[in-house]
């Protein structure tokens, strides 16, 4: 199912991952997710929040845990959805 428009709960937020992957000897690509180190990516959505204002809005770049949030397709690109908990940092 291909998911046309949403709107998130409570401190629920859609990111859309960067897909960045780092090439090493013999032409083999190593993606992000491969890595152990956190991921970024753009916030699609953002919830209301559910006792405070949630400290992110749309367009903000983030570091995200690499383990945090279910994979969804949007708009035919694969985007996470997470708890704001998950998210580390707003990058600048």
């Amino acid at each position: 199912m291909i998911i046309k428009s949403i709107h998130p709960i409570e401190d629920h937020i859609l990111i859309k991952p960067d897909g960045f992957q780092e090439e090493v000897g013999a032409g083999i690509a190593i993606p992000d997710s491969a890595k152990g180190k956190p991921q970024t990516g753009e916030v699609l959505a953002v919830g209301p929040g559910k006792k405070e204002p949630m400290a992110v809005k749309v367009g903000d770049r983030v570091m995200f845990s690499k383990y945090g949030g279910t994979e969804i397709e949007f708009k035919l690109e694969k985007c996470l959805f997470m708890r704001q908990s998950d998210i580390y940092a707003v990058l600048k």
